[in-house]
């Protein structure tokens, strides 16, 4: 299978000035996808933004049906090509093929969703009144913007960010991350082919300093960044040290699931377990802390054991549409989850499950279960980012709550009782920016998504992920001039 391996800059593919390029392995099995990826220089960098500068003035102008003609046409080509892009996903960072396809599909909707935004949005106008000045509020776009992506979830972090600009009329430039580039570097075809004039949308691949390239440019209005809470404030600092840009953060999180002892227990197990394990634990806001009420707790452990056992048996080759569970991205991610897991045992944690790597290829770690950590060990308290859960038991709700907030991340968190009152009650005392009730927390196009507390700042999806890429201005009228 052939694919893109440039720069897509001003509506066409190029080579990077600099020569440099990223290496990507088949994290299945360690075999070379490629050692051919394009990685942006300084100079890629500047003619992208150049490009998206001198396309805003006529995107901008361009009526919003046009903008939503194209972004449409985009969503259908992604729909389209659903099984090229879940393959190039599947080999450069190991998702299963079966949820690849659901993570291209999510994003169309999400194209579309904006695409009614586009020509639609409205300012506010106010009365003279006896100052005698007629107020008006419009909202206008920022300008270029760029975006920073993370690996785990390519597409969906991808739309989050350029759809919302484009309905905007904002213009783009897009770092995917160096582990899994090879998704949206097939964008350039599919964006020329929906009919976005050049420059509207650059994408280009490259490590860490390609992003703080991004970050530093003092011709960028607006970048968004999903990745670590460390590589978030270093964004957030060369925003601050440049030109003061706008800046979303989409940073880490170790989400609570809080379990009671009236929970559906065969439900909070399902959550727990498939629904955590989607993306082999790779997703920032799955509840990786469970926490379950003391009454229930040897019943729910003994069911998370076998449902921790069953996964394993469906962990495999990510290219086959049997397979549920893939390794993890990349060997360095694998070494960063062994390395908590290997720590944890020689602290002398209690694993209930896995603690090991299966297999004797490819970087696969064993669905696990950590029984009763400190409050204070690293598994516990860090992003782990794999196939790991704590778990703890409280005595009331009280305590379950304070346990859930004991973080310094606050992205998501779940919640499982029958009784409605709690569940809203607990809810709204939770410290966390996205809540599921009885259910795993799954995003949608028409809700904010983003974190409370060191877990970032700002909101992409919905109505507040479009505002993100708009600014107000203020226009006052002397109504009375020229009166006699």
């Amino acid at each position: 299978m052939s694919f893109e391996t440039r720069l897509f800059i001003n509506g066409e593919y190029v080579e990077s000035s600099s020569g440099e390029y990223l290496t990507i392995r088949n994290p299945t099995d360690d075999t070379l996808v490629s050692d051919k990826i394009h990685a942006a220089s300084e100079v890629d960098v500047d003619n992208a933004v150049a490009a998206a500068k001198a396309a805003f003035p006529k995107w901008r102008d361009t009526a919003g049906h046009k903008r939503a003609a194209i972004m449409l046409k985009f969503a259908d080509l992604l729909e389209k090509n659903v099984d090229m892009l879940a393959s190039l996903e599947s080999r450069a960072m190991g998702q299963p093929i079966s949820l690849a396809k659901r993570m291209i599909l999510g994003p169309a909707a999400l194209w579309r969703y904006y695409a009614g935004y586009a020509g639609k949005v409205s300012g506010e106008s106010f009365p003279p009144d006896e100052d005698g000045t007629y107020k008006i509020v419009q909202y206008e776009p920022l300008g270029v913007c760029a975006g920073i992506s993370a690996w785990n979830g390519t597409h969906v972090l991808s739309a989050w960010k350029i759809a919302p600009a484009m309905a905007t009329g904002n213009t783009f430039i897009l770092k995917s991350s160096e582990k899994s580039p090879l998704g949206v570097a097939a964008y350039g075809n599919l964006l020329n082919e929906a009919g976005f004039p050049p420059g509207v949308v650059n994408i280009i691949a490259g490590g860490g300093k390609v992003g703080a390239l991004l970050a530093y440019h003092m011709q960028i209005a607006k970048i968004a960044f999903t990745g670590s809470a460390a590589a978030g404030r270093k964004v957030m600092e060369a925003a601050a040290k440049s030109n003061l840009k706008h800046v979303s953060l989409e940073l880490g999180g170790k989400s609570p699931a809080l379990i009671f002892d009236d929970a559906d227990l065969e439900n909070a197990v399902e959550h727990s377990s498939t629904s955590f394990l989607r993306n082999s634990g790779q997703i920032c806001f799955a509840a990786s802390r469970v926490l379950v009420q003391e009454g229930i707790a040897p019943k729910f452990i003994e069911a998370i054991k076998t449902a921790f056992e069953k996964a394993a048996d469906k962990m495999g080759d990510p290219s086959l549409e049997t397979t549920a569970f893939g390794p993890l991205a990349d060997q360095a991610q694998f070494e960063r989850v062994m390395g908590f897991l290997n720590d944890g045992k020689a602290a002398g944690l209690q694993y209930l499950t896995g603690g090991a790597r299966k297999g004797d290829k490819g970087t696969f770690v064993l669905p696990t279960v950590i029984l009763n950590p400190d409050v204070k060990a690293k598994v516990y308290t860090d992003e782990i980012f794999g196939p790991v859960i704590s778990i703890k038991t409280f005595k009331d709700e009280a305590e379950a709550i304070e346990l859930a907030n004991n973080t310094t991340y606050g992205l998501g968190a779940s919640l499982y009782t029958a009784d409605v009152a709690r569940a809203l009650r607990v809810a709204s005392k939770l410290e966390a920016g996205t809540v599921g009730i009885n259910s795993a927390f799954a995003t949608s196009p028409q809700t904010p998504f983003g974190g409370h507390k060191q877990s970032g700042i700002g909101r992409e999806s919905g109505p507040e992920g479009l505002k993100e890429y708009l600014q107000p201005k203020t226009i006052h009228i002397n109504m009375n001039v020229g009166k006699k």
